[in-house]
């Protein structure tokens, strides 16, 4: 690959045992700026709810403190969930970040409430049965973010005339037949929904319809990464992540050895688990960059959304610094939005 793709991040703001929402918050901040400083494109932060190891329950928020600590990288949603809002109040949210921070913020859209059916439902108070407006509230909310309302009376302010770009986020054909239909850009959660990338994608791309917004099919696949120094260290740590999600998923709080805990990750269930990590670049340098350039052409990607595997933030920021050494990212790079000149 002569010209590397446009590499950016999905960052969860994981809260790693002993720490509080406080401090994951603050290593995000850390990680924007060591990102922006190396070349990464664009960071997004996804809503979970009633998830005690994730410090993203609001990402509106996050984004507009972490803007406030760095310069130009773009920030956004990977994804706000919009089933669980109005439009009417996202487009006012991203539309308040857009003008504190223009031209750096992306909106990316989920239909999957970001969490158990009990919060939404409790908690939340939403409608299991909204997610079957999300065609149209995607429209309603373009509207607010154009100035072209489609309620009489009714504008978003801040938010009219933002032009925040959308992306479509999905993991099924459902998003790739709206993305192409709305002539959006389409995201592709294959950091944890490996089965249908390549369907999906595929899909997208021959059905694609030109629109006001984008005039070309654009694509970003996600993709785990686990890179350090030596192929063994990556290993390590990927066992170690691995542990981690199995006593995360399945153990649920009960204390239990490594040896248990790998003879959990090669069971039937385990791997159910670790199988989510499907398309996982690890190793060191040289790996982690020929695995990448292959999941690119498989992906048929404009651009790659890294999400890092490791046990710890040191482990996380020195994968950051291989990855962005072997991607030979250009410091100097401001990205704009897919349609934009970069």
């Amino acid at each position: 690959m002569s010209t590397p793709l446009p590499l950016s991040l999905i960052d969860f703001c994981l809260i790693y045992e002993g720490e509080t929402a406080a401090s994951s918050m603050a290593r995000s901040v850390d990680l924007a700026q060591r990102a922006e400083q190396l070349g990464y494109s664009r960071i997004w932060y996804s809503e979970h709810h009633n998830m005690p190891q994730i410090a993203s329950a609001a990402p509106a928020v996050l984004i507009s403190h972490i803007g406030a600590k760095t310069e130009k990288i773009r920030l956004g949603a990977g994804g706000v969930m919009l089933p669980n809002h109005s439009p009417y109040v996202i487009a006012e949210q991203f539309g308040t970040l857009a003008e504190l921070y223009p031209n750096r913020i992306d909106l990316g859209l989920g239909r999957a409430p970001g969490t158990d059916m009990t919060t939404l439902g409790r908690a939340l108070r939403r409608d299991p049965k909204a997610a079957e407006n999300f065609p149209q509230d995607v429209l309603e909310l373009s509207g607010y973010l154009r100035g072209e309302s489609r309620i009489p009376g009714v504008a978003a302010t801040p938010g009219a005339n933002t032009f925040v770009p959308l992306y479509i986020l999905g993991s099924s054909m459902f998003g790739a037949s709206l993305a192409a239909n709305f002539g959006l850009p389409y995201s592709f959660a294959s950091h944890f929904a490996p089965q249908h990338l390549t369907q999906a994608v595929a899909y997208y791309r021959e059905h694609f319809q030109p629109s006001e917004e984008l005039s070309e099919p654009y694509v970003i696949a996600a993709v785990n990464v686990t890179a350090a120094e030596t192929t063994d260290e990556a290993e390590r740590q990927l066992q170690g992540v691995y542990r981690n999600r199995v006593r995360a998923q399945i153990a649920k709080g009960r204390q239990l050895s490594d040896t248990q805990l790998d003879a959990l990750v090669a069971s039937h269930q385990g791997q159910q688990v670790t199988g989510m990590l499907h398309y996982n670049a690890v190793g060191d340098s040289a790996q982690v960059r020929s695995y990448l350039e292959s999941f690119a052409e498989l992906a048929q990607a404009d651009e790659l959304m890294i999400s890092l595997q490791n046990t710890s933030n040191a482990e996380a920021t020195r994968g950051l610094e291989i990855l962005a050494e072997a991607w030979e990212l250009d410091p100097a790079h401001v990205a704009g939005a897919p349609g934009q000149q970069n």
